[in-house]
C-alpha cells in the first residue's frame, strides 16, 4: 500500500462519495474505486458499507481512517523536519472563538519573536468544528474551551475561566447584583451557537438543575452579543476575560446566580497519533506560561 492509497482513501472518507473525492483529486471515478477495493482487498476489510448508492464508513473504516491520518501526517512532518529541521516551515493552529479572540494573539507574538522564519496560520471557529479539524488533521493542534467528545484526541488544561452573567447597565436587573434561578428562567437570553464552549458549559450546568434556557438571539459573534446587550437587549452568560474591561468601564452589570457558578478550564488538543514538532511544543509551552496570560 503506497501513501497514495492512504490520500484517496481520507478524502473519500471527508467527502462521503468516490465521485466528490475523484473530482477533489482530480483523478477519473474508477482510478478511485480501485484504490478503495485494493485497500479493502489487501487488508481483508470493509471500509464502507455502500446502501442505496451512498458510503456509510465501517467500524473498521474509522480505526483505518485514524491510522490513514496518523500516517500522512507524519509524512506531512517529516517534509518540514528533514528539510528545514523546524528553522522554517509553519504551524497550523486552532482556536475556539473566546481564546482567539483574547489570548492567541499574544501567543502568538511571543512565539514569532522566537521562532521568526515559521509561518502561524490561524483558523477560529466554535469549538466542536476546531475538535473536527484536529480529528482530520487540518490543523497540528488547537486551543479550545470546550470539553472533549472523544477519546482519540488529547487533553491539556492551560488556563482556568469562568462565565459570568452579565446585562446591559439600561437593563432592569443592572439595579441589583444577584438574581434566582426562578427569576433566571423569566429574562430573556443572548447567547452563542449550541456547538460553542461557552454554550455547551451553560447548558450543562443549568441542566443539572432542571433548568433549560431557550434563548431568544443566537449569535456565532460574541461582538454582535455585547453590543446588543449593552443596548439593554436581555442577559447572556460570558466569558469572564472577554468581558472583564466592559465590567470595569461600566458598559456592562454582573449578576450573580445564587449558589451557582460556571468555571470551567480551557485545553489544549491534540491528536493522541499527532507527531508535535519542537517548535509547536515550544508554543505549547507559551501557552501554559502564565506570565503570557
Amino acid at each position: 500500500m503506497t501513501l497514495r492509497h492512504l490520500t484517496i482513501f481520507i478524502k473519500v472518507c471527508e467527502c462521503g462519495s468516490i465521485t466528490k473525492a475523484a473530482e477533489k483529486l482530480f483523478l477519473a471515478q474508477p482510478a478511485v474505486s480501485l484504490a478503495i477495493s485494493e485497500l479493502e482487498k489487501y487488508y481483508g476489510i470493509h471500509l464502507f458499507d455502500r446502501i442505496s448508492r451512498k458510503l456509510y464508513i465501517t467500524q473498521a473504516g474509522k480505526q483505518f481512517l485514524d491510522y490513514a491520518l496518523h500516517i500522512t501526517g507524519l509524512y506531512k512532518e517529516m517534509e518540514t523536519e528533514m528539510k528545514n529541521w523546524d528553522s522554517i516551515g509553519s504551524l497550523h493552529i486552532g482556536s475556539s472563538i473566546t481564546i482567539g479572540t483574547h489570548f492567541l494573539p499574544k501567543y502568538v507574538e511571543v512565539f514569532s519573536h522566537i521562532y521568526p522564519e515559521i509561518k502561524v496560520h490561524i483558523t477560529v471557529n466554535n469549538s466542536k468544528n476546531i475538535e473536527n479539524m484536529v480529528l482530520n488533521n487540518e490543523v497540528d493542534f488547537a486551543l479550545i474551551e470546550g470539553v472533549l467528545h472523544t477519546d482519540r484526541l488529547i487533553a491539556e488544561s492551560f488556563l482556568e475561566d469562568e462565565l459570568v452573567l452579565v446585562c446591559g447597565m439600561v437593563h432592569p436587573l443592572s439595579a441589583q447584583t444577584k438574581i434566582s434561578l426562578d427569576e433566571l428562567t423569566q429574562q430573556t437570553f443572548l447567547l452563542r451557537e449550541p456547538e460553542s464552549g461557552t454554550r455547551e458549559l451553560f447548558d450543562s450546568t443549568l441542566l443539572t438543575y432542571g433548568v433549560s434556557i431557550e434563548p431568544s438571539w443566537e449569535s456565532v459573534s460574541t461582538g454582535a452579543i455585547i453590543q446588543a446587550l449593552i443596548k439593554g437587549f436581555g442577559l447572556s452568560a460570558l466569558p469572564y476575560y472577554l468581558v472583564k474591561d466592559l465590567l470595569d468601564s461600566k458598559l456592562l452589570h454582573r449578576l450573580y446566580l445564587q449558589n451557582i457558578d460556571f468555571k470551567r478550564k480551557f485545553h489544549i488538543i491534540y491528536h493522541k497519533n499527532k507527531y508535535l514538532t519542537k517548535s509547536a511544543l515550544a508554543f505549547l509551552e507559551i501557552c501554559k506560561d502564565s506570565s503570557h496570560q
